[in-house]
């Protein structure tokens, strides 16, 4: 357990995590294709490494599940449905290469980051060859965890960064065909309306401020007034919201948020 001891010194984390979040802030959100948040597995048996990575992941907006044990790896993926699992290892009942053959063989094929203090280049190739899709070598900085994820995730499932449909619940959008649903039903809208709810589906659970939808939406050329962004919004309400519960919330005195229905 010498790698635990050294990734585990106080120093190096709060370094990493200081480093971690001012480059983690600057990176454009992913999210899944219907802006439900990216879930992540991370398997380490040194508890407050799993912490500290998942605080790191959770910068990005998504949602963290951290296992102990090939074991408890093996129920969370069944349980959770991970978009990508960061995987370490050296566990305590049987190692992440048996975690990753025994996912594989259930149906699992979620991209592996693999955590390793092995930096020979047979245990890479081990774990490349056992179906792992990256690795990165303790001791290790958070920014390039988060980085080999999103790469991985980019390359290996769909992301609402990479396709030209958005889904926020059942309301989907087709910013191509120009195309908007909710729950199956079409919905026509204006030119306006429809970059307004683009808008708020590129947003989703955030509260925007009518400036901020008047400077998105309108331009700052549009020299307009707030209330026209109460007035569409209540064309969208009308549309939207009438075909299941309501979607788009006010937050008094702050601004609008678009969220899928319970």
């Amino acid at each position: 357990m010498q790698h635990v001891r050294r990734i585990g010194r106080s120093g190096w984390m709060e370094s990493m995590m200081d480093t971690a979040q001012q480059q983690l802030r600057a990176q454009p959100r992913l999210t899944r294709p219907d802006g439900s948040a990216i879930r992540v597995l991370v398997v380490d048996d040194e508890q407050s490494l799993a912490d500290l990575v998942a605080m790191g992941l959770k910068y990005e907006g998504w949602e963290i599940k951290t296992a102990a044990n090939g074991q408890q790896a093996l129920q969370a993926v069944r349980e959770f449905r991970p978009d990508a699992v960061v995987l370490d290892i050296m566990l305590p009942d049987f190692d992440g290469l048996t975690v990753l053959q025994r996912m594989r063989s259930a149906g699992f094929d979620v991209p592996v980051l693999f955590l390793t203090a092995k930096d020979s280049l047979d245990d890479r190739v081990a774990g490349l060859t056992a179906g792992g899709d990256d690795y990165v070598t303790k001791p290790f900085g958070l920014e390039e965890v988060v980085a080999r994820l999103r790469g991985l995730i980019r390359r290996t499932a769909a992301t609402a960064e990479e396709s030209s449909v958005l889904w926020v619940g059942d309301l989907m959008m087709d910013e191509d065909s120009y195309e908007v649903q909710r729950g199956g039903t079409a919905v026509e809208l204006t030119a306006t309306e429809f970059e307004l709810l683009r808008y708020l589906m590129r947003n989703p659970r955030r509260v925007l401020s009518k400036a901020q939808i008047l400077d998105r939406v309108w331009s700052y050329d549009f020299g307009g007034r707030a209330s026209v962004v109460e007035l569409y919004i209540s064309y969208l309400r009308k549309k939207i919201d009438t075909l299941g519960e309501p979607m788009i919330h006010t937050v008094r005195g702050v601004g609008y948020q678009l969220r899928a229905a319970q």
